[in-house]
């Protein structure tokens, strides 16, 4: 089974152009350097589902013509992957659900988090209306989702632990310092892998460009994008340094994946 992922978004947490800064990449002329909070898209028959859904998910659906959704998958409850929530309301319309509430899967952390930062979403009794209708999918294994197998894969995200996931070949890990090594031998076998790539210096929570290289030629997916990118990294600069089936992430790129392992 084929299927298509959109990157919504490559960015860092700040975003690029980042708020009040003067440097060259935050300045750039090219739309690579251009970059929204991080999130991917992956549609497949007539099924489209998110993995996170961030502050800058508004822009994301408009560029993208977005118009319906069947579910969205967490990585971790960090505000720059569900700060979107709210604004799936428009996708939740009975008219373009069948009056069926959009799954949010979740492991249980995050899924309480969700619960609290947007308690007023899952509160029946909330008497203004004008909701998102949506519902929380705790999962704590893989599960099948629409026809194809979800694996969820612990990464480590400084002292933390969340998911990034692998449907059939494709994987997205994001937001990682370390991968353990039953993380690694999970993702044997990926084509397309996207790997979170933040910068040069060391970060305490998010993989360096070196770092992330290391872990992409133990994984050996023949090609690797690195994500959750920041202004440190200009475009085309920096791919030039990388080695060959290694690039980074830029927002609306649309790969072809396989969704059968």
């Amino acid at each position: 089974m084929r299927g298509t992922v959109t990157v919504l978004g490559s960015a860092t947490s700040m975003g690029v152009p980042t708020i009040g800064c003067d440097c060259a990449v935050c300045h750039s002329n090219d739309p690579h350097d251009r970059r929204t909070r991080p999130s991917v898209m992956i549609e497949w028959d007539e099924h489209r589902i998110l993995i996170d859904c961030g502050p800058d998910f508004r822009e994301q659906a408009v560029r993208e013509h977005i118009k319906r959704l069947d579910a969205v998958l967490f990585t971790h409850g960090h505000a720059d992957h569900i700060l979107g929530l709210d604004d799936l309301r428009p996708l939740t319309y009975p008219a373009l659900t069948g009056g069926l509430r959009i799954p949010l899967y979740a492991r249980p952390d995050t899924a309480q988090i969700l619960q609290s930062i947007f308690k007023y979403i899952f509160d029946d009794n909330y008497k203004y209306g004008g909701l998102a209708k949506v519902e929380v999918r705790e999962f704590t294994a893989p599960f099948e989702l629409l026809g194809v197998k979800v694996k969820p894969v612990p990464v480590m995200h400084g002292d933390s632990e969340i998911v990034g996931y692998r449907i059939g070949r494709f994987a997205y890990l994001t937001d990682f310092s370390t991968v353990p090594d039953s993380s690694i031998e999970m993702l044997q076998g990926v084509d397309v892998l996207f790997l979170d790539a933040l910068r040069h210096e060391p970060h305490p929570t998010h993989s360096t460009v070196a770092n992330s290289l290391k872990i992409a030629a133990r994984i050996g997916a023949t090609q690797t994008y690195f994500t959750h990118i920041s202004h440190h990294l200009p475009h085309e600069a920096t791919n030039k340094t990388l080695p060959s089936g290694v690039r980074l992430a830029y927002d609306g790129l649309r790969i072809e994946i396989d969704l059968e392992s």
